[in-house]
């Protein structure tokens, strides 16, 4: 290409660094590291710990009860199951619920925003108004009563909580991609050519996508501890699936002579937030420059 091709075609700029990697700079962070860890130790007992361990269904009369053991380590319920096994098993049906509905929830808040704010116009209107009025109802009254139309049921719970979960993160999407869109490479692919759809999938849905991961991670915390609450009023799993939430109604009607039964699920809850919680906050300061130190 002659020089004059070169200078009548710029150069695409690409996206900043930041948006395109932030595991290097998250790494570094103590907290992200704590976080991290906290979430591969969840994980592997997520997905290990019932393969290692007793059915956690199974009942045992004879052993009902029990006090922590080293045949039990966390004791037993008041059917004789092996509460660490119903920890463990409770933790695949508790942090998969929550990691299946805030991604549900960030895909489509993060189609609905970025349609939004990228498009503008009509678009913009009738996606915002949808948005606006979702976000005016109450979260939580407004599960229950998808709850109380579809029933009591793990699926119901999660499909109730992904379709009340999407609006907030919509509502920011759609901000970071009307700033996204003055941005200096954005202005500078579309002065090069490029179209309107590579240059929104290109530069702003990466950083959309970026603020959006931070919100439903903090969410992730939330989603847990929000579905261990309606699991415990009975509206998620139904007994005798192992769910932390259902697990702390059980144990309540027996707390006052066999408190060991709220160890597991109460210990899950607390180190899923607190995992989720870490990493957030290290992303929010990795993808905000303002922030970072």
């Amino acid at each position: 290409m002659s020089a004059v091709g070169i200078l009548l075609r710029p150069e695409v700029p690409a996206p900043p660094p930041a948006v395109r990697s932030v595991w290097p700079a998250l790494l570094r962070r103590p907290a992200a590291r704590v976080g991290l860890t906290l979430a591969a130790v969840l994980a592997l007992a997520a997905f290990l710990g019932p393969l290692l361990t007793v059915d956690p269904d199974v009942p045992d009369y004879a052993t009902k009860l029990a006090p922590p053991s080293s045949a039990h380590w966390l004791g037993t319920d008041h059917a004789g199951r092996d509460l660490l096994a119903r920890t463990l098993a409770g933790a695949r049906t508790s942090l998969g619920a929550a990691l299946l509905v805030m991604t549900i929830a960030g895909v489509v808040g993060l189609l609905v925003g970025t349609l939004a704010g990228a498009i503008g116009g009509v678009v913009d209107t009738v996606l915002t108004r949808a948005t606006d009025v979702l976000l005016g109802l109450p979260s939580l009254v407004l599960t229950l009563a998808v709850v109380g139309v579809l029933g009591p049921g793990f699926w119901n719970l999660v499909l109730a909580m992904s379709a009340t979960s999407w609006a907030g993160l919509a509502r920011l999407a759609r901000s970071v991609a009307r700033g996204s869109m003055r941005r200096p490479d954005v202005l500078a692919a579309r002065m090069a050519g490029v179209g309107s759809v590579r240059s929104i999938a290109g530069h702003v849905v990466p950083n959309v996508a970026s603020q959006v991961v931070v919100a439903a991670t903090l969410g992730l915390g939330e989603a847990v501890l929000a579905l261990g609450g309606l699991s415990f009023l009975g509206l998620g799993a139904q007994p005798p699936t192992s769910e932390w939430g259902t697990m702390l109604a059980t144990g309540r009607e027996t707390f006052a002579y066999a408190p060991w039964q709220l160890l597991g699920p109460g210990l899950g809850l607390v180190l899923s937030v607190a995992a989720a919680a870490l990493i957030s906050d290290a992303l929010r300061d990795v993808t905000d420059p303002g922030r970072a130190k």
